[in-house]
């Protein structure tokens, strides 16, 4: 005989909700669910039906309830953000973080693949710092969005004609290869240290428009050197990467900034490729510039981490690792 506890039955009423941006193409969405809680889902009409174990239904009527109200503040859900739904529901009640709630205030930026946003508290605060600031510094581990909403900010400031052009810059650094035994021209030596760049225009942009964009110059991509000796008047500029950049590199990369132009300098200090790590530019910049108004500095953490799951719990370990290694030097006898 079944228990009660077993019969447990909830329906949700889907009035003025896009099937499609809640189940996915094909019901993609609709069967990771299923897949993931041990229960029965069933869509019908207009109602979603979901029985089994009380707790475990309680869990997926709050996870398509999290999911609507996304898709109801304009929100478009992909894999990557069901999957941590899912482990933020799963997760036992003491431990489980709440899902980040956007205000009406929220920051969202439409590309080609729909609305970009926050996904963080975090990355709200570096979305209003940027819209709020000329110049920004996110610093964090990579997967916390840096990159990634510093560019949608670009295009949407592009295509509101608040600037007239993008300049999306990253240092050139040889990462245990020198540029001079790599094959091909300049161009062709530079290129692999801008790809990142051009993979998130593609993310972004539809493809035809990015050569056009690139040939009239509305969207330049380029080595930080290449930035020496310029004025850059009414343009967004990313500097990525800063983290391999020097003090002399930063101040040079900052003193370009022209009329109507905004910065936004991104980097990761555990991934310095400096010889001299302590010489990194983006760690000494914020004890040069901390007192001057205008400046934003967002701090990420690998509670930022939007990718996939594993990579939040790899960065937490690295991060433990490299502390114990400190500790260990600083404690090594001196002989």
């Amino acid at each position: 005989m079944k228990n009660n506890q077993d019969n447990y039955r909830v329906s949700l009423l889907l009035e003025g909700v896009d099937h499609l941006l809640l189940f996915g193409e094909n019901d993609q969405f609709l069967r990771k669910i299923r897949n993931a809680f041990p229960c029965q889902i069933t869509a019908r009409g207009n109602k979603l039906i979901v029985s089994g174990d009380r707790d475990t239904v309680k869990k997926v009527v709050d996870l398509f309830s999290n999911i609507i109200g996304r898709i109801e503040r304009g929100d478009i859900l992909n894999k990557p953000d069901l999957r941590k739904m899912i482990e933020q529901v799963n997760q036992p009640t003491p431990t489980a973080k709440p899902q980040f709630i956007r205000d009406s205030k929220s920051i969202l930026i439409p590309t080609k693949k729909g609305l970009v946003g926050a996904k963080t508290p975090m990355q709200e605060r570096y979305l209003q710092a940027i819209r709020d600031n000329d110049i920004v510094f996110g610093i964090g581990p990579a997967g916390t969005g840096k990159t990634y909403l510093a560019m949608a900010m670009a295009l949407f400031s592009l295509k509101k004609k608040e600037v007239d052009r993008i300049i999306l810059t990253r240092p050139a650094v040889e990462a245990g290869e020198s540029l001079g035994f790599l094959p091909g021209d300049l161009q062709e030596k530079i290129d692999p240290y801008l790809r990142p760049l051009y993979d998130a225009l593609h993310d972004m942009m539809p493809i035809d428009r990015i050569p056009r964009s690139l040939q009239s110059g509305m969207i330049e991509v380029a080595p930080l050197a290449f930035m020496r000796g310029r004025t850059l008047n009414d343009s967004f500029i990313v500097l990525d990467e800063a983290q391999n950049t020097t003090l002399t590199q930063m101040k040079m990369f900052l003193t370009r900034l022209g009329y109507n132009s905004k910065a936004v300098i991104t980097g990761d200090i555990t991934q310095i490729d400096l010889e001299y790590k302590q010489r990194s530019g983006l760690l000494q910049i914020q004890g040069v510039l901390m007192q001057i108004p205008g400046i934003s500095y967002i701090h990420f953490t690998d509670a930022d981490v939007v990718r996939h799951s594993l990579v939040q719990k790899i960065i937490h370990a690295f991060g433990e690792y490299e502390a114990a290694l400190d500790t260990n030097e600083n404690e090594s006898p001196i002989h």
